[in-house]
């Protein structure tokens, strides 16, 4: 069990980006660039025996700031922050304030604005095997947000084939924080769509959304419609051919409860992924929008050929009081633990 700092020489708002390379004693290999706190590889051991990189994203550190992918971008493996998926109208109000963020198409605010968390240069704390706590301070008033917020997580690999990511965030003035992690996985070992894979999800009920994908307010039972995973089934059973998937699911469980978000599973490989969470809701997303061309090893990467689940507080909770809050206030602990766990399947 190891972790390896590695120089890049390639420069970020005046900052070098860093290579932390994370490894077990079974042999799995995650490396995290301080670019995004992205995780650029996630290599895992098939039931064939072969190395496979169950996460997509690129060789070179240079691909992830090139104009062509920022213009039609996806988010990489990147850390969604100050608040994950869509605000209404890109505005909310606390204790009276109402602060105006930037607009995306449509009019809403996507996932913390024009520069996010993922596009950031974090700093790295400390390095201990195997484990990298990196450290991102927003300032009052970046992304137009309210109050300086400072955010640390941490990602730690264990010898269960977990990797654990902590999150924790403090700030000087109320804020409004819903924070999350955009890998997109692909558990086939050559890749391609994964409208086969199986998913199981243990959510009754998703979240009703507007035309431009912002949540509502309104909760919808899965019974009956092709949201429905409370069974495992290929996930492109019931899809929409058009669409795939694009919604938050309401986990079943208590609010703060640790459990179960997802499984997935993938014949050919023999992998099964299962996502665990102490966030209330989980985004279920098919790549509907991915075309990105030269990816790893000159891949190019198209619709549904991965599938995120984002863990987080549920979208647009800022603006509808009945969900849990997503206010942050000076004194209080922001706090979230999600875990990646991979394992074979019979």
């Amino acid at each position: 069990m190891k972790t390896k700092l590695i120089r890049t020489g390639k420069l970020i708002d005046g900052k070098e980006v860093l290579a932390i390379e994370l490894t077990n004693s079974l042999g799995t290999y995650v490396k995290i660039y301080n670019y995004g706190a992205i995780i650029n590889k996630f290599i895992v051991t098939n039931k064939q025996g072969e190395k496979q990189d169950i996460v997509l994203g690129f060789d070179d550190i240079d691909q992830y700031t090139n104009e062509s992918y920022l213009t039609n971008y996806p988010y990489f493996g990147a850390v969604i922050g100050r608040y994950a998926n869509r605000v209404k109208n890109g505005r909310f109000t606390i204790d009276g304030q109402t602060y105006q963020l930037s607009q995306a198409k449509g009019g809403d605010c996507l996932h913390g604005g024009d520069i996010g968390f993922d596009r950031k240069m974090w700093d790295v704390l400390s390095t201990i095997d195997p484990s990298v706590t990196l450290q991102y301070v927003s300032e009052d008033g970046e992304e137009h947000f309210p109050g300086k917020l400072t955010v640390q997580l941490t990602f730690k690999l264990t010898d269960e084939n977990e990797l654990i990511l902590d999150y924790k965030a403090e700030t000087d003035q109320a804020t409004a924080i819903n924070l999350t992690h955009h890998s997109y996985f692909n558990l086939a070992p050559q890749g391609g769509s994964i409208a086969a894979h199986k998913h199981r999800m243990p959510a009754s009920n998703y979240l009703e959304q507007d035309d431009n994908y912002v949540v509502t307010g309104k909760l919808i039972p899965v019974e009956g419609t092709h949201h429905d995973f409370l069974a495992e089934k290929e996930i492109g059973k019931d899809w929409d051919l058009n669409e795939g998937y694009d919604q938050s699911y309401v986990l079943d469980k208590q609010y703060g409860e640790f459990t179960l978000a997802s499984e997935t599973r993938e014949e050919n490989s023999g992998l099964k992924l299962s996502v665990y969470t102490t966030e209330p809701v989980a985004h279920f997303y098919t790549a509907k929008y991915l075309d990105v061309k030269g990816g790893k090893e000159g891949k190019d990467y198209h619709s549904f050929g991965g599938f995120c689940v984002e863990t987080q507080h549920h979208p647009n909770a800022i603006n509808i009081p009945a969900f849990p809050s997503t206010i942050l206030r000076p004194g209080e602990h922001y706090k979230q633990t999600t875990i990646y766990k991979i394992e074979h399947h019979s």
